[in-house]
């Protein structure tokens, strides 16, 4: 049956037209229709990166892309007269979504496994043969494609997505930790059913991280999540239990919400939530230090399609209390423009973010009205 849904949603997802935003005059349509608050401005900032996907910063200022489709890693390297190259740095890899960087090598995780390529930076015309830090993650396609982040404590973090819309599969539905050699992996967190974004607090150094809620249950449960797991050994519900409060039809006898980690921000149904940062720079006024910026991916099966936007979580201490857009306009009557991806946050203050339907990344500026 999971077979047979994950086939509808291709369908569905081309009858949307998703991919649209691939001429020129899509980009000026749709850089016309993005709504943002006063004072902020958001450009195209690299075009002719398809399907870019996380993002990850190397020392150097190179601008590391993965892809979900396609089996490509892309670097975005700035010469010496200023221009933007776009550079393919890996082919042929299985859905190569996850980067992150650290001491001057880039980690790219497929489905399968982790590679590392080292000294990238000073290699990216020639990229070396990649190291393999692990190559036994699980196997299935079904939201099988890993996102890494490096966190405080030197950990790599990996997700493991159900290999369903909803399942039982103990070994799934985590997310692992472990060192950067691929030695000491541990299971960070439990009943997650599909992450493709994590971010630790600035201060606190807490981990938050997106969740995708599960398909089926009608347009507006249940909803997608954002969680907090403030240490190890977390369970957050699924498959028995969605949103906090909401006990599975099919799995519901597992357990019971009472014992799990509600969200931290429940967010709106099938809004597929990806990347998540908390805003670290000081470009944008001070009220949105240190406060959440989501991407919203945006639904497939929805009667009305929801998501398609950047919203804008706010905090105070480790407290949610307000969910709000942020950047919308991706998602026209008619057709879809873009479908944001992941988000990075830059020295300058700006904030990149990439579109793996439009193939491009934007960056967000703010300079105060007057």
């Amino acid at each position: 049956m999971d077979f047979v849904r994950s086939v509808i949603q291709l369908v569905a997802v081309a009858v949307l037209g998703l991919g649209a935003a691939a001429s020129a005059a899509d980009r000026t349509q749709l850089l016309q229709s993005l709504r943002l608050p006063p004072g902020f401005h958001i450009a195209i900032e690299v075009d002719g990166v398809p399907n870019a996907r996380s993002l990850a910063l190397g020392d150097k200022g190179t601008l590391f892309v993965g892809t979900r489709k396609g089996g490509s890693v892309y670097a975005v390297h700035s010469g010496g007269d200023g221009r933007r190259e776009v550079l393919t740095i890996a082919r042929d890899l299985n859905s190569p979504n996850g980067v992150a960087f650290r001491d001057g090598s880039l980690y790219v995780a497929e489905i399968t496994r982790i590679l590392r390529y080292d000294d990238i930076e000073n290699r990216l015309r020639a990229p070396p043969k990649p190291v393999v830090v692990t190559a036994d993650l699980a196997r299935d396609a079904h939201h099988g494609w890993k996102y890494i982040a490096f966190g405080p404590d030197g950990k790599l973090y990996v997700s493991i997505g159900a290999p369903c819309n909803v399942c039982d599969e103990p070994a799934y539905g985590q997310i692992l930790r472990m060192n950067p050699d691929g030695s000491g992996r541990e299971v960070y967190a439990r009943g997650v059913r599909n992450t493709v974004g994590f971010a630790w607090h600035p201060v606190t150094g807490e981990f938050w991280f997106t969740d995708n809620g599960r398909d089926y249950l009608g347009d507006d449960v249940p909803p997608c999540e954002l969680n907090r797991a403030p240490r190890a050994g977390l369970h957050f519900g699924f498959p028995f239990c969605h949103g906090g409060d909401i006990q599975d039809p099919e799995f519901g006898k597992l357990g019971v919400c009472a014992t799990t980690v509600a969200p931290a921000q429940k967010l709106g149904a099938h809004v597929a939530p990806l990347g998540v940062k908390f805003y670290t720079g000081t470009q944008f006024p001070e009220r949105y230090r240190n406060q959440l910026l989501i991407a919203e991916h945006g639904s497939w099966n929805r009667s009305e399609r929801s998501g398609y936007r950047l919203t804008l979580v706010r905090l105070e201490g480790a407290k949610a209390v307000s969910y709000e857009p942020f950047v919308t306009g991706w998602n026209q009557r008619d057709r879809v423009l873009g479908r944001p991806v992941d988000l990075l946050v830059m020295a300058d203050g700006s904030v990149l973010v990439s579109d793996d339907s439009g193939g491009v990344i934007y960056r967000i500026t703010y300079r105060a009205p007057g």
